[in-house]
């Protein structure tokens, strides 16, 4: 009776070590996780709007960012930064460890700060760090960002 129930315990923390150990990926029909917010980051680190197209959702949704500063839509939101980045030759984006992602069923809102090291055509270096604040929807199976604030303080 002991073996089996020692048996029992040893082949419940086996699951839980390898439940541990998976990798946190998220799958199609996930929740969105940090892993999720740093991977929109990278795509905005090659400073081609088009590579993080398949973050969001198309139609009329508002997305607030620094400059200008109001899109009504993916595309206007798409068409306006690239504008904006033509004036850096690199980026790169780290999503800092105060990440937080809050589910509220169909929908899950994640707030974090995010470091920038970004370089202008210039030489210029432009470093700091901003406030963004995403919303994501379940549209088709898929979470979408369908409003996003990124700011960063005033000087």
């Amino acid at each position: 009776m002991i073996k089996a129930k020692l048996a029992v315990c040893i082949f419940c923390f086996g699951l839980l070590g390898l439940a541990q150990d998976a990798p946190k990926k998220m799958s199609k029909g996930g929740t969105p996780d940090k892993a999720l917010m740093q991977t929109i980051w990278d795509g905005w680190s090659t400073l081609d709007p088009a590579n993080t197209a398949q973050f969001y959702a198309a139609g009329p949704h508002v997305f607030f960012d620094i400059a200008p500063l109001k899109y009504n839509s993916w595309d206007e939101y798409e068409a306006g930064v690239k504008k904006e980045l033509t004036g850096y030759k690199s980026a790169k984006f780290t999503v800092n460890d105060d990440a937080q992602i809050h589910s509220a069923g169909q929908t899950v809102w994640g707030t974090a700060t995010v470091k920038f090291d970004m370089m202008e055509t210039s030489g210029k270096d432009d470093r700091g760090d901003m406030r963004w604040t995403v919303l994501w929807q379940k549209q088709g199976g898929k979470w979408l960002i369908v409003h996003e604030h990124v700011s960063v303080p005033m000087q």
